[in-house]
């Protein structure tokens, strides 16, 4: 059975705020190593499946809408600026458009606006876990430790067995199958599995995952043309699933809490506005990268700027990028609240907010 309800804990808000800022910062420069140091996305499918653990301890259908419902309303309002934009340069949708509406495929989009759209990957993977976490639950609880181990083998099947095709649907395979042990070792904290396994257990299985996925990586960057874990599937699902055991594992072992955030005021605020504006971050942040490179284009314009400001830095990109961030989370952010039927506000924080639950993975 499920734990009691609590307040928000503030390591794993830390954690997500963490994953939020590596995505941006991997988007940015690049870094082949990033996901190396701090894989995000395992991270996040991992904090998201501990929240839909302790939602379903009420009715699942009731469970289900409410995060359509706090989803679906920030992506179309996103989707409308991206699809109109494309719309004026010439892009034509066919019936598949119907994927800028529920995003159960990855919508479809024209060449010139890719690295806007490309990150709906990361959203369509979420649904899909949503809408299959009623039952993946179930099976969980029936045998915890089992469930857990085999849910490695589905990445490991497509690897050397049978290759998913190469459209939509494989593509949605491919990542339900990467990420489904960082889903349910969500599941496995918030049921309390990594609390009763042995310390020992937690650690030899991760170094083991940590193993293979990093030799598999550097073993065969010939093959895809770098050891970036983004482009390694069984890869990433092992070192995901290592790094992210680690990270809870430690937690239930030191009972970490993060509750000391709150003796620095303001990084605690940034923390919150993170995770209550996660889903506008995520969308909007390669739009913001993307019109960094013209802002600065601009700067060159101005003999002083272009005298003392390093703008052809990627840092200086990085941190115009960042501004511009800020400026559609206060500008859109709002959705979000209308979507959780909250109260509309260009920024979240206090208490009270830190205490409800974000809208990415909640």
């Amino acid at each position: 059975m499920g734990r009691p309800a609590r307040a928000r804990d503030r390591y794993f808000d830390t954690l997500r705020a963490a994953a939020l800022v590596r995505v941006v910062a991997y988007h940015a420069f690049g870094w082949a190593w990033a996901g190396l140091v701090f894989p995000s996305m395992g991270i996040m499918f991992a904090l998201a499946g501990t929240l839909m653990a302790k939602s379903l301890e009420r009715p699942a259908l009731a469970v289900v809408r409410g995060r359509l419902r706090r989803l679906l309303p920030p992506f179309w309002f996103w989707g409308v600026f991206v699809v109109l934009t494309m719309l004026a340069h010439g892009w034509m949708p066919d019936w598949r458009v119907v994927y800028w509406v529920v995003p159960l495929g990855d919508p479809p989009g024209s060449a010139w606006a890719e690295q806007a759209w490309e990150i709906l990957w990361y959203l369509r993977t979420y649904l899909w876990f949503v809408l299959l976490s009623p039952l993946l639950l179930r099976v969980f609880r029936r045998a915890p430790v089992p469930a857990l181990t085999a849910s490695l083998l589905p990445v490991v099947v497509f690897q050397y067995v049978w290759q998913p095709p190469d459209d939509r649907l494989g593509s949605a395979l491919w990542d339900l199958a990467t990420y489904l042990f960082c889903w349910l070792l969500g599941f496995a904290h918030r049921d309390g599995v990594l609390a009763r396994t042995r310390p020992a257990a937690v650690v030899v299985f991760s170094l083991a995952a940590l193993a293979f996925g990093g030799w598999y990586a550097l073993a065969h960057r010939a093959e895809f043309g770098t050891y970036d874990l983004d482009e390694n599937p069984l890869a990433q699902a092992f070192w995901s699933a290592g790094f992210v055991t680690l990270l809870m594992g430690a937690k239930e072992r030191f009972r970490i809490d993060g509750a000391g955030l709150a003796r620095l005021p303001r990084l605690d605020r940034l923390v919150t506005v993170f995770n209550a504006r996660a889903v506008t971050l995520y969308l909007w942040h390669e739009i913001a990268l993307i019109l960094a490179v013209p802002l600065i284009d601009r700067l060159w314009d101005v003999p002083a700027f272009a005298a003392h400001l390093p703008l052809d830095s990627q840092w200086f990109l990085f941190g115009v990028g960042w501004l511009l961030i800020g400026v559609f989370v206060i500008a859109c952010g709002w959705v979000e609240d209308v979507a959780a039927r909250k109260r509309p506000r260009l920024l979240p924080g206090g208490r009270a907010a830190r205490d409800r639950t974000a809208t990415m993975g909640a």
